[in-house]
C-alpha cells in the first residue's frame, strides 16, 4: 500500500510529488520546524547573553554542564538514534529544552543556580540525541546532488526560530531600556514554543519509510543493535575522516561564548540585544541559502563545489574576524564600553551591529559547509548519524571549554584570537578531506556497503 502522493507500479512505489508526507522535502522541513521551536528558541535565549540575566555566571555554568554532557551524548547519539528510531529519540530529546527554559524562570525569582546547572546537564543529553538525529535526517534523506539545498532549507527554517525568539524578549522588554534581566513572560514564551516542537517530533518518519523522488530509499535497514553501534562508534576515533574534521567541529560552537557574552551582552542594553538577535539569526538564513547555492550549483563536479564553498567561507571568515579584532581593540574587561541602544546611540550603534550580524552570517555558512562535507562522505542514514554525532560531540566539548574560559575571565582579546585561529586552521584540513574522501556523483563508497553488512537484518520497523 503506497503513501499518499505515490503510485504502485509492478510492486514498486513511484513518487509523484516532493510534497508527499514521506518525501525528503517534507521530512527535512518537519525536522526544521522541530528545531525552530526547540534549539531555535534556545539560541535566542543564549543569544541574549547570560541567559537573559544581568550576571552571566549561572548561564555560563549551566552551559558548561550542558556542553559537557552534550559532548558525550552527541557521540553516542547517532547509535541511540539508530536503535530507537527518530520519534522516540527526538520526543525525549526535545522535552529537555522545556525544562531548561523553566530553570531560568525559576532563577528569575530565587537566584539559585543549581536548578539551571542540572537542567543544563539534562539538556546536554537531549541536545546530543536531537542533533545526531537531525544531522542524519538532513544529510541522508536528500539526493546526493541536492544536499546543499536541503541543508539550507533546514537551516533557514531552524534559524527562523532564532528570529522569532529574538523578537520575544525585544517586544516584551521594549519599554525596559534600563532593565538588566528579562521578565517572566519571556521565559514562558520560550517554553510554549519548545513544547510545540516536542509534540511535532511525532510527525517524523523513520528513514526506512522515506522515499526520494527517484524512488530510492534512505536505508533498507530497519533497526540496529547496541553491539553494532558500540563497535561503529568506537571506530570513529580512529577514522581519519573524522580526525580531519575535529578542528572545524571544535571551533564551530566555541565562538558563541565570545559573540553572545562579550559582544552582544557587553556592548548593548537588554532590548537591543533582542533586536540584534533578530538580525543575527536572520543573517544565518541568508548565509545558509547562499552557501547552499554554491555547494549545489557552482560547478558540475561535487568536489569542485566543495573547494569553492571552503574558499568563499574562508575569505569571508577572515574578513569578519579581522573586523572583530578592530572592534575588540576598543574595549576590554577592565575598560568596558558604554551600553549601546538601537534607538538612542546613533551612528555608534552601526559598526558593532554590522559586526554581530556578520558573525551570524559566518556561523551559518561555516556549519552548513561542514554538514555538506559530512553529507558527501556517505549517503547511508546509519553511517551519517554516527558521523554527525561525532561532529556534534566534539563541537560540544569545545563549547564546554569556551564557556569555562569566559567564566574564568580570560581576556576578550585572547578569546577572539583563539576563535580566529581555530577557524583558520580548519579550512586546509577540510580541503584535504574533500580531496581524499568526497566522491563525485555516481561514485560509491565501499564503506557504506561494509557497514550495512555489519547491521543485523530487520525484524520490525521503528
Amino acid at each position: 500500500m503506497g503513501f499518499e502522493g505515490m503510485e504502485e507500479s509492478g510492486g514498486t512505489e513511484v513518487p509523484q510529488s516532493k510534497f508527499r508526507y514521506n518525501s525528503p522535502f517534507v521530512q527535512v522541513s518537519l525536522i526544521g520546524f522541530v528545531c525552530f521551536c526547540c534549539p531555535g528558541m534556545f539560541n535566542a535565549l543564549s543569544g541574549m547573553g547570560g541567559g537573559g540575566q544581568v550576571d552571566p555566571t549561572a548561564s555560563n555554568n549551566a552551559s558548561t554542564a550542558l556542553y559537557t554532557t552534550f559532548a558525550v551524548f552527541g557521540i553516542l547519539g547517532g547509535g541511540i538514534y539508530n536503535i530507537l528510531g527518530p520519534r522516540l529519540t527526538l520526543l525525549s530529546a526535545c522535552s529537555t529544552y522545556v525544562l531548561y527554559a523553566g530553570s531560568f524562570l525559576y532563577y528569575n525569582h530565587h537566584k539559585h543556580q543549581a536548578f539551571a546547572i542540572v537542567a543544563g546537564a539534562i539538556l546536554g543529553i537531549g541536545a546530543g540525541l536531537l542533533w545526531a538525529g537531525q544531522g542524519a535526517i538532513m544529510t541522508s534523506y536528500p539526493p546526493p546532488n541536492r544536499k546543499g539545498t536541503y541543508i539550507s532549507l533546514f537551516w533557514s527554517i531552524f534559524n527562523m526560530g532564532g528570529v522569532i525568539g529574538g523578537l520575544i524578549p525585544f517586544v516584551l522588554n521594549y519599554h525596559r531600556s534600563e532593565a538588566a534581566s528579562v521578565n517572566d513572560a519571556t521565559y514562558i514564551g520560550f517554553m510554549i514554543f519548545m513544547s510545540i516542537g516536542t509534540l511535532l517530533t511525532l510527525a517524523i518518519l523513520p528513514p526506512s519509510k522515506v522515499v526520494r523522488d527517484d524512488g530510492t530509499k534512505c536505508t533498507d535497514i530497519l533497526y540496529s543493535n547496541v553491539t553494532t553501534e558500540a563497535i561503529e562508534i568506537a571506530k570513529l576515533f580512529t577514522n581519519w575522516k573524522m580526525l580531519l574534521i575535529i578542528p572545524a567541529a571544535w571551533s564551530s560552537n566555541f565562538f558563541y561564548t565570545y559573540q553572545f557574552n562579550n559582544v552582544n551582552q557587553i556592548m548593548f542594553n537588554l532590548r537591543t540585544r533582542g533586536f540584534n538577535n533578530v538580525f543575527y539569526w536572520g543573517a544565518q538564513m541568508l548565509g545558509s541559502v547562499a552557501l547552499g547555492q554554491i555547494m549545489d550549483f557552482s560547478f558540475k563536479s561535487r568536489r569542485a563545489r566543495g573547494f569553492a564553498g571552503i574558499s568563499v567561507v574562508g575569505a569571508l571568515g577572515t574578513a569578519i574576524w579581522i573586523g572583530g579584532l578592530a572592534n575588540q581593540l576598543n574595549y576590554s574587561r577592565s575598560d568596558l564600553p558604554e551600553k549601546l541602544d538601537f534607538k538612542d546611540s546613533g551612528s555608534a550603534f552601526a559598526g558593532p551591529f554590522v559586526l554581530y550580524f556578520s558573525f551570524g552570517l559566518l556561523d551559518a555558512m561555516f556549519q552548513s559547509m561542514v554538514y555538506w562535507i559530512i553529507g558527501g562522505l556517505a549517503d547511508n542514514s546509519e553511517i551519517l548519524s554516527r558521523y554527525v554525532g561525532f561532529y556534534k560531540g566534539i563541537q560540544s566539548a569545545g563549547a564546554a571549554v569556551a564557556w569555562q574560559v569566559d567564566t574564568r575571565k580570560a581576556s576578550f582579546l585572547a578569546q577572539l584570537v583563539t576563535n580566529f585561529a581555530l577557524n583558520t586552521v580548519s579550512y586546509p584540513l577540510l580541503v584535504v578531506l574533500i580531496l581524499l574522501a568526497v566522491k563525485d556523483e555516481g561514485k560509491t563508497d565501499v564503506e557504506e556497503f561494509t557497514t550495512e553488512k555489519v547491521a543485523e537484518p530487520a525484524a520490525s520497523e521503528k
